[in-house]
């Protein structure tokens, strides 16, 4: 996906069923489940060694790791939708984009904290805009700020369903951390790949080819 095809999504109309990409994030999720279960422990596992015997250096696991970590779902995705076999290394391919990642993540982040700190209107509205940089950057090849800015532009076309998505899937996220973490297994990966889906769209329904 190069610039010209990002921008005649912004220039043109799209529109998406979240019921349809949340079964479409399911049906991928069957397709590669115990892949799914494994890694997604493998991250939480992670995140809780940090928590509890690094306190202080929990910023290592949200900064430089999170984010390869999280978009090898979108690879793997990727690869399902393309009819390829997928392996649990394919899990790991986000850290071949790794600083191009870890600079959305970062800036990301930062840039929707500050929005969150001068309004919070505007950092509710950047966290959903950002949705796609990973993607993005990912298929692509473009650097994190032209990525980030796609996304936002992308987002901005239909913000209200995209915040209306999200909401479902902070439901989703929250509902699997309330039976006793157990779900997120199921949830966490589910949400990533509904996210790819919806990207895949985008590209009128035909998967994306890497970078």
């Amino acid at each position: 996906m190069d610039k010209k095809h990002l921008d005649q999504i912004v220039e043109g109309s799209f529109d998406f069923d979240i019921k349809e990409v949340l079964t479409k994030g399911w049906e991928t999720y069957k397709k590669v489940t115990i892949y799914s279960i494994s890694f997604t422990l493998l991250i939480l596992s992670l995140q809780f060694l940090f928590m509890f015997y690094a306190e202080d250096y929990v910023f290592v696991f949200s900064f430089f790791l999170a984010g390869p970590l999280f978009a090898g779902f979108y690879l793997v995705a990727n690869k399902t939708s393309l009819g390829e076999k997928v392996i649990y290394p394919d899990f790991f391919k986000g850290f071949k984009y790794y600083l191009p990642v870890i600079s959305i993540w970062i800036i990301g982040q930062l840039i929707t904290v500050l929005g969150l700190f001068a309004l919070i209107l505007p950092g509710i509205y950047l966290m959903v805009g950002y949705m796609f940089g990973v993607l993005i950057t990912l298929f692509s090849g473009l650097d994190f700020w032209q990525s980030l800015e796609y996304s936002r532009k992308i987002v901005h076309k239909k913000w209200g369903k995209f915040f209306v998505f999200g909401l479902v899937l902070a439901v989703l996220n929250l509902a699997g951390a309330l039976l006793m973490g157990v779900g997120l297994v199921v949830t966490i990966p589910v949400t990533y790949y509904s996210i790819y889906h919806i990207f895949e769209g985008l590209n009128q329904g035909l998967p994306i080819e890497e970078e």
